[in-house]
């Protein structure tokens, strides 16, 4: 049994999956936002917003004194962060630390789609010119993915991208695969949003489940019992992140 609300399936507890072309969009300049999880859909830790740039450089935004991770989810482009710009390309992520701001200008005839997370909850806010307040204690703020660093957890496996090796003490994002299979029912202590990159699978709480596809977006409370299943053969690629915590692999089963 599914229950719609909107571009949202509600599952048990706060739990949901969202579609984020289905979203409410809004629009300021040459960027398009979509709020897609916010304290007032259920989460306690964090927001998640979906920025795509198209044309010209974004207006340049923040989210105040609040840790933001970044994915890239397509495209490739730079992302300036308070003065520094960084080049990045689909699958990328990117630390933005407290109270620093940020500008996305996509490479020619390209679209940069990015999702970028914030811990504690925010908004963004929009600046008239890009300060200068680059943390250059904390250099290095793109992380790839690297095949040598994956890490496995029986038939999967997952990569930490942004983590505290480039400074997030907070929140940790992790890119990771999930064979055709279904995972045993379990909990973490940790609040995360998960989103599909590719696949078909299905995710599971106490007596309701929802279909998934590359593009969705899962959010999962703090100790809600879950289980995601890849139903295509090729199995689902997810990028998650996690808040507050540091490890993924951390699950809890009844």
């Amino acid at each position: 049994m599914t229950y719609r609300e909107g571009p949202r399936i509600r599952l048990n507890g706060a739990c949901y999956v969202v579609s984020p072309p289905l979203a409410e969009k809004a629009s300021r300049g040459d960027l398009t936002y979509s709020y897609l999880v916010t304290p007032e859909l259920g989460a306690t830790y964090q927001t998640q917003i979906l920025l795509e740039v198209t044309g010209g450089a974004s207006p340049v935004t923040s989210l105040g004194d609040r840790n933001v991770i970044l994915f890239v989810l397509a495209g490739r482009g730079t992302i300036n962060i308070s003065g520094r710009a960084f080049e990045v390309k689909a699958t990328d992520g990117v630390y933005v630390r407290p109270s620093e701001a940020l500008q996305l200008l996509p490479a020619p005839s390209q679209t940069l789609k990015v999702f970028a997370l914030s811990c504690p909850p925010g908004a963004l806010q929009w600046h008239e010119r890009m300060p200068g307040n680059f943390d250059a204690r904390y250099a290095q703020r793109v992380a790839s993915v690297d095949e040598t660093q994956r890490r496995a957890t029986g038939p999967r496996f997952f990569q930490l991208l942004v983590d505290k090796r480039l400074g997030s003490q907070v929140i940790t994002q992790f890119i990771g695969h999930i064979p055709q299979s279904k995972a045993a029912p379990h909990r973490h202590l940790y609040e995360e949003a998960i989103v599909v990159l590719s696949g078909e699978g299905c995710m599971w709480t106490e007596d309701r489940k929802a279909r998934v596809r590359a593009g969705d977006v899962i959010f999962l409370p703090r100790k809600q019992l879950h289980s995601l299943e890849a139903t295509s053969p090729e199995g689902i690629d997810v990028v998650g992140v996690i808040c507050p915590g540091d490890n993924p692999s951390i699950t809890y089963y009844d």
